[in-house]
């Protein structure tokens, strides 16, 4: 893909969204189906394996948005693998460079990152997974769970404890291949919302990971989080809950104008009013706080993780109050399957989980305000 222009990229991503996306959302969100199809779609229009040369923080998010708009399970997919992307671009070491190159990515391939435990939640710092390092390899033992993607990505970018002396600095990253001898799948969670992204657990039993497959330095795990994690892969988080409050809000206002009661359409009422100004102004809000943290972390990428942070975590609850409230304006209509926003407020609430949870982010907003 060519540099497009924030305004370009935001019409292919429009045109993608909302004639091969959009009509199959329900029917996958109902059966619980991979969106391969949909994954074939964005890859062969050149959202796959595109580079900070190509693709900067801003026209991301912006191609996120779109994306979420019509199918918010297939754009937490594809922010998971941009995550894999933005580590091996980041922190890639020349041997699994060459064996993945980001630029490869185009024609086929798919990641994802496990970081989630059962004992530690979203705290990378708790990790208990280990990789003891014999010879030219790494022996890894443990698990993950609701880990986006499991069993259909071909690579997973693993958080791992090489070191348990040392607390978050004996944390490292591997990238572990899907056909690698001990790795092992659980059955896919049941979610309420996102169903679609074959949310499981994974088990590593004396998985045995080449050493060359180490993404960073060993010890420098957290840095590989902070980097391709919360300041790329929060950024998509929060670009995914913002297209969802788009979507719901321009749903309830077509809904109030074309509802007839009484002789006239439920938007004339000031209840309705008030509410779809709340949806108008919460959306524009979360829309306004990304544009700009993600411009600014284009220019100083020093303000990445915080802006990632902050993104994510007012973009999440905006979009899960804005479904809501789509819902009442909508009334019984809105709380049946056969109107969109029914899904578009499990998957709202869903991403105020996904990543970490809004508790974890304002202590990490706090902390970095207070300089702790």
């Amino acid at each position: 893909m060519q540099k497009l222009s924030i305004e370009e990229i935001k019409k292919l991503a429009e045109k993608i969204a909302t004639e091969q996306l959009a009509p199959h959302a329900s029917e996958i969100d109902q059966n619980r189906c991979f969106p391969w199809d949909n994954i074939c779609e964005l890859r062969k229009a050149g959202f796959f394996g595109v580079g900070a040369r190509v693709f900067d923080r801003a026209r991301f998010v912006t191609a996120v948005k779109e994306i979420a708009k019509a199918c918010a399970s297939t754009a937490l997919v594809y922010v998971s693998h941009s995550i894999v992307e933005k580590a091996l671009e980041y922190a890639g070491g020349e041997a699994i460079k060459r064996k993945w190159p980001v630029e490869g990515f185009r024609k086929g391939g798919l990641g994802a990152f496990a970081v989630h435990e059962p004992d530690s939640g979203s705290n990378a710092g708790a990790i208990a997974t280990r990789a003891k390092k014999e010879g030219d390899r790494y022996i890894v033992n443990g698990s993950k769970f609701f880990i986006t993607s499991a069993e259909e990505a071909d690579i997973y970018l693993t958080l791992v404890r090489t070191d348990p002396e040392k607390g978050p600095q004996g944390i490292s990253t591997l990238l572990i291949e899907k056909e690698t001898p001990g790795l092992s799948f659980g059955f896919p969670e049941n979610k309420m919302g996102l169903t679609s992204t074959s949310s499981r657990e994974m088990f590593f039993n004396d998985c045995r990971v080449p050493a060359e497959n180490l993404i960073g330095r060993e010890g420098g795990g957290t840095q590989v989080v902070g980097k391709a994690v919360i300041g790329w892969g929060f950024f998509g988080a929060a670009a995914i809950s913002v297209g969802i409050a788009k979507s719901a809000t321009e749903r309830a206002i077509k809904h109030a104008k074309e509802r007839i009661i009484s002789g006239q359409p439920i938007a004339v009422h000031q209840a309705v009013q008030f509410m779809i100004t709340d949806m108008i102004l919460e959306t524009e809000a979360s829309d306004a706080l990304l544009s700009a943290c993600a411009a600014q972390a284009d220019l100083n990428p020093d303000t990445a993780v915080l802006g990632g942070l902050k993104a994510k975590l007012f973009a999440s609850e905006k979009a899960a109050n804005v479904a809501s409230n789509a819902i009442q304006v909508m009334g019984g209509h809105g709380y049946t399957r056969d109107y969109t926003v029914e899904r578009l407020f499990r998957d709202a609430r869903g991403m105020t989980l996904h990543f970490k949870t809004s508790e974890w982010l304002r202590q990490d907003i706090a902390k970095a305000a207070i300089g702790m």
